[in-house]
């Protein structure tokens, strides 16, 4: 199929993998900023075939995965609401809260459903008048303007049952906090394709000025991938800072001008708070004034004072900066697995901790285990 075979062919691969193996001379740390990024690499396994000097850090880019676990919690208690229709994206119901998920809330009686696009959500407001149907918008610039358009359809017909529980974050800022932390070394950036799809990659340029660490924009298949470190790769063995955009097919400069525009209407940017990595000063988006009414942490002001802690098993904070790889977790693989997740990187389809655990380096952990405890008894 064309833009999918091609762009898994083995042998194309390889010749880009040579090519990378020909050009590098010194060791560089790599983020790949998205979930789905990851996941291909790992499912591939791209990163077992790179040369020695390139090491890849998996970044913050799962949007289940960086989602408060408060704001899981506000959620779980609205669709407990006997009045609300709680709808959302399937990968959601799972994601455990402090106490519950949303599996168990529709277990017990909740009406929660799965819906594939916030405007079946609004067309249930409009089937349902006496119900309160709540939408849990979460998600980087990808999702937000389909998000952005169920608020606007929903004030345009004049619904007064219609919110979003929103959990939107932006990129940019995200690689500015990280680039500004002592403990995360990163020597460049595999941009994520699927946001810069709709945004383009003209924030990217600003963003170099201040920090000049080269960027590559990149998209999902190993073919894809390759490219882009190989892209990534003759930029810092030349010594350039650029943007550079190996999705050509998919990717713009200036992305999706309408979808922006949408976005800037509904939405305005404002502190947001990441899961296990803190408060991002201006990084999320909240309602503008004209659309306050249909926010459903406003409408539903029960949950406004709901704030959970972390496990403390749990390293998922490390995980999503890139400082550890999720095999450093001591948790992973025992008290963390897809069956019992701890957090959110095991449990969303985009976590570095699932994708470990589902390409074999749940293996790969328990052998270094194995080692580790021979050397010792050796010693």
């Amino acid at each position: 199929m064309k833009y999918l075979d091609e762009y898994r062919d083995g042998d194309v691969t390889r010749k880009l993998l040579d090519q990378i193996a020909a050009t590098v001379t010194r060791p560089w740390a790599l983020m790949e900023v998205c979930g789905g990024q990851t996941h291909s690499i790992l499912k591939s396994g791209l990163d077992t075939l790179l040369p020695k000097e390139i090491t890849l850090i998996h970044g913050p880019g799962c949007p289940v995965c960086v989602t408060p676990l408060e704001l899981i919690d506000k959620a779980v208690r609205i669709a407990s609401f006997p009045n609300v229709i709680f709808t959302s994206y399937g990968d959601m119901l799972r994601v455990p809260g402090s106490q519950q998920d949303l599996f168990s809330v529709k277990a017990a009686g909740g009406d929660v459903r799965i819906v594939y696009s916030p405007l079946d959500a609004v067309k249930l407001a409009q089937e349902n008048p006496d119900k309160e149907v709540v939408f849990f918008a979460i998600g980087f610039e990808t999702t937000a303007p389909a998000n952005a358009m169920s608020v606007f359809q929903a004030k345009r017909l004049g619904l007064t049952n219609y919110s979003i529980l929103v959990s939107h974050v932006t990129v940019p800022p995200i690689l500015s906090a990280l680039l500004e932390a002592e403990d995360v070394l990163v020597d460049g950036f595999l941009a994520p394709g699927h946001v810069n799809a709709v945004m383009g990659y003209w924030e990217y340029e600003d963003l170099i000025k201040s920090y000049p660490v080269p960027m590559v924009v990149t998209g999902f298949e190993p073919v894809d991938l390759a490219r882009g470190i190989l892209m990534l790769v003759r930029q810092l063995e030349e010594g350039r800072t650029e943007v550079e955009n190996a999705y050509e097919r998919a990717v713009t400069c200036e992305g999706n001008v309408p979808a922006q525009k949408l976005m800037s209407e509904v939405f305005k940017m404002a502190d947001h708070k990441w899961r296990g990595i803190g408060m991002v000063p201006m990084s999320g988006y909240r309602l503008r004034e004209p659309y306050a009414a249909y926010d459903a942490e406003a409408r539903f002001p029960e949950v406004a004072t709901i704030a959970t802690d972390e496990s403390p098993l749990c390293i998922s904070g490390d995980v999503l900066k890139g400082i550890k790889k999720p095999i450093q977790c001591p948790a992973f693989g025992k008290e963390c697995t897809p069956q019992t997740p701890l957090g959110a990187t095991m449990v969303s389809s985009e976590g570095a901790c699932a994708a470990y655990y589902r390409y074999g380096r749940f293996q790969v952990a328990q052998g270094q285990a194995t080692t580790q405890q021979k050397v010792k008894h050796e010693q």
